[in-house]
């Protein structure tokens, strides 16, 4: 399916359109790399320099020679440059795309997406695979791109991607064998013109499937069951409700087929979580293996860091990051995890999101929340008089507040219910410099 003849233009240098004008390079064609940035600010300016032609400080009409571009997630479809090329008839494609059109024909692909859960249930299916002695990737928006790996040769048996929304709006024939759809609710609204939008996004990965292939769904989402008349692929639903699906839950097991999981022997924590696995074990049995092993594999695997990531405790207090938690859903989830109140701390980069959706969860479930960050002022006017809030500045000051009013047995959970990109460089940055906070706390404490 790879045309050595074909131009190829690279949009964006962060590590999948790097990723992926290298592998052209491997197979012989030739790659023309373009990034807003100057070249200052791209660390592997110089490498890239000395490979490629290379364009930084904007995108010129340099790209419009080329055949094919290869766009980086991170760039919106409504810029100039790609409405220029679009009426150019240049062909525009995700590395997500890209990877599938030059992957060998032996490997099969399980896809996941969904607005939360995504790296959770895609490592979980990685550690599963692993532990199986299956040879196995984790790539996509997790780890290393895609592109990275020597997918255009045969010996890898699964590739599991965590697929993003916007890795999905430029896909021409991406079909997973095992599609996953975990969720869908309110997030990037400040990339889409609405909700429906959204989700329609979202439903771009069964686009391409076959009838042959699988979807793993959630039963419980009304969006989802508004959208899976369109999907071809044989249907495969999980609940955490409804007891006549394939993968179930009954509230200490989770049930595959007639196979079933205690959820006090899994070490992630939260219900939220006893969904992603019941996904993953679903994606699983799809790809027709052991579910008795694989269940056991399952038991093994610990939460990722920065998802509900347990910190340490001082005095008997307990610290939780869960700075991933990058959308409503996502702390609703985190609020629900806990038996006793938590103190809370949110606040970041506003995505455009109702922030008053949180607040049944923060009554039922906080002790009170610490806000901070750029979204401040809203916060504010969704809780103001109805949840006990504290308005302490910095991350650093609301922890140290937090702490000073905790009591032995109480949590502190970071989940800030927004992106990060205010004053930290993405949400990993943010999570380290929350249990850099606890480190200094405790090292006082001492």
């Amino acid at each position: 399916m790879f045309d050595a003849s074909l131009k190829y233009g690279i949009l964006g240098l962060a590590r999948s359109g790097i990723a992926a004008a290298y592998k052209i390079k491997e197979l012989g064609a030739d790659a023309f790399l373009s990034d807003t940035q100057e070249a200052q600010q791209v660390p592997s300016a110089q490498d890239l320099r000395r490979d490629f032609p290379c364009e930084f400080g904007g995108h010129t009409d340099k790209l419009l020679d080329c055949d094919v571009w290869i766009v980086s997630p991170g760039i919106p479809l409504t810029v100039p440059i790609i409405q220029k090329g679009r009426a150019q008839g240049i062909r525009l494609i995700s590395e997500i795309e890209f990877g599938y059109q030059i992957k060998a024909e032996d490997s099969k692909i399980i896809a996941v997406t969904g607005s939360n859960g995504k790296s959770t249930t895609a490592s979980l299916i990685y550690h599963i695979l692993t532990k199986l002695g299956k040879k196995c990737i984790l790539a996509g928006n997790i780890g290393d791109a895609f592109c990275a790996f020597p997918i255009h040769k045969p010996g890898i048996e699964y590739i599991v991607l965590e697929i993003s929304s916007f890795q999905l709006d430029l896909i021409k024939s991406f079909a997973p064998q095992v599609a996953i759809l975990l969720n869908l609710t309110p997030d990037h609204l400040n990339r889409y013109p609405d909700f429906a939008a959204y989700c329609d996004s979202k439903m771009g990965i069964f686009r391409y499937q076959s009838s042959k292939d699988f979807a793993v769904l959630y039963q419980d989402s009304s969006e989802i069951n508004k959208r899976d008349q369109s999907i071809k692929a044989r249907k495969l639903y999980f609940s955490g409700i409804a007891k006549d699906t394939p993968a179930h839950i009954d509230g200490k097991f989770i049930h595959v087929g007639s196979e079933k999981l205690s959820v006090y022997d899994l070490k992630i924590k939260g219900r939220h979580n006893q969904l992603n696995a019941m996904a993953a074990l679903l994606s699983i049995q799809a790809l027709d293996l052991d579910m008795s092993q694989s269940m056991k594999a399952a038991t093994s695997f610990k939460a990722l860091p920065h998802r509900l990531e347990y910190v340490d405790s001082i005095h008997g207090v307990s610290f939780y990051n869960d700075s991933k938690a990058t959308n409503c859903d996502s702390t609703k989830s985190a609020l629900e995890s806990f038996e006793r109140p938590i103190h809370i701390i949110l606040g970041g980069s506003d995505k455009g999101e109702d922030f008053s959706l949180l607040t049944d969860s923060l009554q039922k479930h906080a002790v009170k929340a610490y806000i901070t960050g750029d979204t401040a002022d809203l916060m504010r006017e969704a809780w103001l008089g109805k949840v006990p809030l504290e308005f302490a500045g910095d991350l650093a000051s609301s922890v140290r507040k937090a702490f000073s009013e905790a009591a032995s047995g109480d949590n502190i959970v970071l989940s800030p219910a927004c992106a990060s990109f205010d004053h930290f460089k993405n949400f990993e940055h943010r999570g380290e410099v929350f249990k850099g906070i606890v480190r200094e706390i405790k090292r006082e404490k001492e």
